[in-house]
């Protein structure tokens, strides 16, 4: 008997979902570019036979991205933001079909009605991209430890500057050497 075969990738078996979402984006980054150059000038890109060759590449490129992250499964905090874009992936893909085959039986002016759902399509894969990096945690106690610091940076890096600027000015070369210094602590002290 035959098993159901499927392939999935569950968080800390080959890498966690961050690193599997990163790497699928790296992949998906230069044919949305592609994509979103095609669709800016549909006048000029629809009509150039070149341009209409490349578009069955790159929706296959987004077929696969869309297989690859059905295959991730999410942690539960992303699984919603994880399956918009799923469907901002397949949408993008039907899109660029549409507009491909519009094109293609039609030329540019055939597919105009469809470029600004396109658009909207391929502005949608990265919105949902964006909607699944992580959120920054709360500020609690930490975050008055960082506000703390940074009011002690600013204010060591304004005593720094203004005795530079004393020492220069009356010649008090070892001032200004001590001023810069306090400048360059303050910088340590915000930039760890």
């Amino acid at each position: 008997m035959i098993a159901a075969v499927s392939q999935e990738l569950r968080t800390g078996e080959r890498g966690s979902y961050a690193t599997a979402i990163a790497g699928l984006w790296n992949g998906l980054t230069r044919t949305l570019s592609r994509l979103e150059q095609i669709a800016a000038d549909p006048d000029e890109t629809l009509g150039d036979a070149d341009a209409l060759e490349t578009l069955p590449g790159l929706q296959y490129t987004l077929h696969a991205a869309s297989e690859a992250v059905a295959g991730i499964a999410p942690p539960a905090e992303a699984q919603s933001s994880h399956a918009e874009l799923a469907a901002a992936l397949a949408d993008a893909r039907d899109a660029t079909a549409e507009v491909a085959d519009a094109a293609a039986s039609g030329g540019a002016d055939a597919a105009w009605p469809l470029v600004w759902e396109w658009r909207g399509a391929l502005f949608r894969v990265r919105l949902a991209r964006l909607r699944l990096a992580p959120v920054p945690e709360e500020a609690g106690a930490d975050g008055a430890e960082d506000a703390r610091t940074a009011v002690t940076a600013v204010a060591l890096t304004l005593a720094g500057a203004i005795v530079v600027a004393l020492g220069a000015l009356f010649g008090l070369w070892p001032l200004a050497a001590a001023g810069v210094t306090v400048v360059a602590c303050a910088l340590l002290r915000r930039w760890p």
